[in-house]
């Protein structure tokens, strides 16, 4: 029977990389969302008076 050390290493190491991969999706997918800062704008309420 082969030994089954490389194995178990090559499955530790996929483990983690799946681990890995799945904790970088939830964190991009599952953080809080950013406030995205309404621009200000100047509206005057009264009326305008027109030059001719």
């Amino acid at each position: 029977m082969p030994q089954m050390g490389p194995l178990l290493w090559l499955n530790l190491f996929f483990m983690f990389l799946l681990a890995f991969g799945l904790f970088i999706i939830l964190t991009f997918y599952l953080k809080a969302p950013i406030k995205i800062e309404k621009p200000q704008f100047d509206y005057s309420i009264g009326q305008k008076n027109w030059k001719w």
